[in-house]
């Protein structure tokens, strides 16, 4: 047997969802800027990215928390925050990557904007990850450490100085043998017999 439920129940649950909802708005909404000018909802303008999570900004006060968690040696805390920094970087890097994707072609002066915040998050990134891999070394923890210092390696590349310095808490670790750069080797010169 199908019974429809009364119209009034229907719209009680949608207030209250619609009120639920409006719960978990920001509490700064007052601060950021509206998309639509009521006067010219036509002229549509960005929000504001500094309050939100999903930004640089976002990004940098987590960064700035975690090294506030490293100096009062909260170990913890400070992983929590740069696996979130790094979150955020590596999420705003792919999206940039893709809208280069997309106006590469179309309109350079977007697409380039967009390929250099990209650059610019994944170094973020890769400096977040960086400090991670830190962290776990110093909770004793290298199984933790070890991936995340080749991931650098492999985004930065060994030439780099992040992958450099990568490369050598590896060497450190013991999980490489070699060291990188060799001392005293040139990378101009050419192999001695």
């Amino acid at each position: 047997m199908n019974v429809a439920a009364p119209a009034s129940l229907i719209r009680l649950t949608t207030l209250a969802v619609l009120a639920t909802l409006g719960l978990l708005a920001p509490v700064n909404a007052q601060n950021q800027v509206k998309p639509i000018d009521p006067n010219s909802p036509n002229n549509l303008r960005p929000t504001a990215q500094n309050n939100s999570l999903m930004s640089i900004e976002g990004g940098d006060r987590l960064m700035t928390e975690a090294a506030q968690a490293v100096t009062a040696q909260n170990y913890p805390l400070a992983a929590k925050k740069l696996q979130e920094a790094r979150q955020v970087y590596n999420q705003l890097s792919n999206f940039y990557q893709d809208l280069n994707s997309s106006f590469s072609g179309i309109d350079s002066r977007v697409s380039d904007s967009q390929r250099q915040k990209a650059f610019s998050t994944a170094q973020k990134r890769d400096e977040a990850t960086y400090q991670l891999a830190l962290v776990h070394r110093a909770q004793n923890q290298p199984e933790l450490a070890v991936p995340l210092l080749v991931q650098i390696i492999k985004s930065q590349n060994p030439t780099r100085e992040l992958g450099k310095k990568a490369y050598q808490q590896l060497f450190e670790l013991g999980f490489v043998d070699a060291p990188y750069p060799r001392q005293g080797a040139n990378s101009s010169s050419s192999p001695q017999k």
